[in-house]
């Protein structure tokens, strides 16, 4: 889905009201305040929104203001996104838990709807906004708690990297089949987490190479299993010749248990077939239990919940 909404929309008295509005719907329930409030009826801003499979990119351009979500729109809305913003032009200040991200041109920093946060600007700015579900990034990095509000540089390595993915899916993003779509927004999550993981807060103890062999191993073997719905740690356990135990602590470095890595891997696996071309006419039952899963009423429930739509929804994004 591919849609601009704009304050040009609406007389200038109401221009502020409706912005709030837009954001809440585009983003997470939020408010929105002009920095100098005789500015209110001069208002202007515009957001081009655009749907990929399991990630949201718009692009913000407006003038000088202060967005927040407090505890009380957390209350009435409880929805777990983790969002970015990429620093396009002007400069931002993204705050949360304590903390104040600078961003200026190039820059990105990361923010959590499950906690209060502000957003301010002080003079005009274009941003682009990635919008992602919370399980899908807790699923990649641990203790996301102390990444946020944090600036990642897009001067070099992974935020670099992530700027000209974003700068060249702008250009081509309207004319990506639903597989490719699916491929890229992969792509831009897996540049995201690498950015991340290049701050210090992200910093965790190497692994040794005995178990990253084993983990590695561990992996390799889910995979290869993904179909069996009698895959647990107890049967990777008896295949490979070790304990449970021994599967729980290669698996202490990740941010997921093996059993939610299993789950996971299933998700994902899934949400690739259904946009397949060549498994276009398979049953979305047939489609989890081939993954694995054996009750569809169940697959769907945490489909939803890991995406955000039901298995159907996300298929009929292959033929918009």
């Amino acid at each position: 889905m591919n849609a601009l909404l704009s304050t040009d929309a609406v007389a200038r008295p109401q221009r502020l009201a409706y912005w709030t509005d837009m954001i809440c719907n585009v983003y997470v329930q939020l408010g929105c305040d002009p920095v100098r409030p005789d500015e209110s009826e001069d208002f202007e801003g515009s957001i081009r929104q655009h749907t990929l499979p399991g990630l949201d990119v718009s692009v913000v351009r407006s003038g000088p203001q202060k967005v927040l979500r407090t505890s009380g729109h957390i209350a009435r809305s409880g929805d777990d996104y983790f969002l970015v913003s990429i620093q396009a032009q002007g400069r931002g200040v993204v705050r949360q838990d304590g903390r104040d991200a600078v961003l200026e041109a190039g820059d990105f920093a990361l923010y959590d709807s499950t906690r209060p946060y502000q957003l301010l600007f002080d003079d005009r700015f274009e941003q682009i906004v990635l919008k992602l579900p919370g399980d899908r990034l807790r699923s990649e990095l641990r203790e996301t708690q102390a990444l946020t509000a944090t600036t990642v540089s897009g001067r070099q390595g992974a935020g670099h990297l992530l700027l000209g993915m974003i700068r060249t899916l702008r250009e081509d993003i309207e004319t990506l089949q639903p597989a490719s779509a699916l491929a890229v927004a992969n792509g831009v999550q897996n540049i995201l987490v690498a950015g991340l993981q290049t701050l210090p807060a992200a910093s965790a103890p190497s692994l040794s190479s005995l178990t990253a062999y084993h983990l590695a191993r561990v992996k390799r073997r889910i995979e290869e299993q993904l179909g069996d719905p009698a895959l647990s740690v107890g049967s990777l356990a008896a295949e490979l010749g070790v304990s449970a135990s021994q599967i729980h602590r290669v698996f202490k470095s990740e941010p997921l248990t093996p059993a939610q890595y299993i789950w996971e891997r299933r998700l994902e696996a899934c949400s690739r077939d259904l946009l397949e071309p060549r498994l276009a006419g398979r049953p979305v039952a047939e489609i989890a239990y081939g993954r694995g899963f054996n009750d569809a009423a169940h697959f769907s429930r945490a489909f939803k919940e890991r995406f955000g739509c039901s298995p159907r929804e996300w298929r009929q994004q292959r033929v918009q």
